[in-house]
């Protein structure tokens, strides 16, 4: 197999409407989407959503990095008819390394490139992602995500959840006011749902501790990211004293962040972004380290994704037998219309589509990508 040809798409799709938390306020989709095509003519698609605040990477120059570090490593070469069950492995090692000499971490880049071989690689051998990463006897159950906002928006939100039947709600946190939304929200929710919350390193030190302790009534699974990245002793003094278990985000971006949390005893759960972590095969290798060190894990996704990631996104999570929750798979409940027919998005409840097809899993419409396209770049 020879990749012949490729394209990096930067996306902009309106959303139904706008999502909000404590680092950004989102109203459209700003994925940057690969598309590999071999000298047979079969063609895959991968998806990166870079984010400034978590990898460093914006969407211009993760365009600019996928053009001119990471395609140049894969394109006209012949490749070897891997075994699906080597293949995310495999793809891992054929992507470049090479990084800039600032402080960017090319996670996006590098997961828009990986996925769309690994789709590719597997239409060859016309094999599913759902051979090279089997299933766990588990059903997946995706997470319903309240944004940030007024009591009112919040608890008519929940209202919303709670009908819908989802088992697990998580909810944006900015401030200790959200003290009141919380207490709103579980109750209307009731005991029975999982409940848990994200600061996105809104608080202090001192302010997230006052916030931990405020919510030591209301049943919380878990606080996502309470103060900011870059203090992993002041996670751990948090943990230590906490009622609350609390989870690193932002604070989790590469194995090494994963080694130094472990070695710090600096959080009880792991969220787990496909995009943020680099590809499928870093995400993977960061839950085994979690596995290892009895840390939990929960799979989430970046606002906005497609249904390229959300695909991925589905295939990881039934693979994982010890993930705890799993965000994603919007498709048109975010998005104004999604670049996969059909979109790849939860169903009632948040039950998990179970995803059979060759490569992703996913039929990606090049009509949905030129429409929604701000720039497409063939080389």
């Amino acid at each position: 197999m020879k990749i012949v040809s490729g394209s990096i798409i930067r996306l902009r799709i309106p959303f139904v409407e706008t999502f909000r938390h404590h680092l950004a306020a989102r109203s459209f989709s700003d994925s940057i989407v690969v598309k590999l095509k071999t000298d047979s003519g079969l063609v895959g698609y991968g998806e990166g959503v870079p984010r400034s605040y978590v990898t460093g990477e914006t969407q211009a120059a993760c365009l600019q990095h996928i053009q001119s570090k990471l395609l140049p490593t894969v394109m006209q070469k012949e490749f070897p008819a891997f075994a699906a069950t080597h293949l995310v492995a495999e793809v891992g090692r054929l992507i470049s390394d090479e990084s800039d000499a600032d402080a960017v971490v090319w996670h996006a880049a590098r997961c828009a490139v990986e996925l769309a071989l690994l789709d590719v690689c597997l239409k060859v051998g016309s094999n599913s992602l759902r051979e090279a990463l089997p299933p766990a006897d588990h059903d997946v159950f995706y997470t319903a995500v309240i944004g940030s906002g007024s009591l009112a928006s919040v608890t008519a939100m929940a209202k919303r959840c709670k009908a819908a039947g989802f088992r697990s709600v998580k909810m944006k946190i900015t401030s200790m006011d959200a003290l009141e939304s919380v207490a709103a929200v579980r109750n209307i929710l009731g005991p029975d749902v999982s409940f848990r919350l994200d600061a996105n390193g809104a608080f202090d030190a001192e302010g997230a501790a006052a916030l931990l302790d405020g919510l030591a009534p209301y049943d919380i699974q878990c606080v996502e990211q309470p103060i900011p990245r870059g203090d992993v002793a002041a996670l751990a003094t948090l943990q230590a004293s906490s009622p609350v278990p609390i989870m690193a985000d932002e604070s989790l971006v590469t194995e090494a962040d994963a080694l130094e949390l472990i070695r710090a005893q600096g959080v009880d759960y792991f969220n787990l972004r496909i995009s943020k972590c680099g590809g499928i095969g870093r995400t993977l290798a960061i839950a085994k380290l979690a596995r290892e060190a009895g840390i939990r894990v929960v799979l989430g996704c970046q606002v906005g994704e497609t249904s390229i990631l959300s695909a991925a996104g589905c295939h990881v999570a039934s693979h994982l037998a010890e993930v705890r929750a799993v965000e994603g798979a919007y498709g048109t409940h975010l998005l104004v219309e999604d670049v996969a027919d059909p979109p790849i998005m939860f169903s009632d409840g948040g039950l998990a589509p179970a995803l059979t097809g060759i490569g992703l899993g996913c039929n990606v419409r090049e009509d949905k990508l030129r429409h929604y396209a701000e720039e497409w770049i063939d080389v």
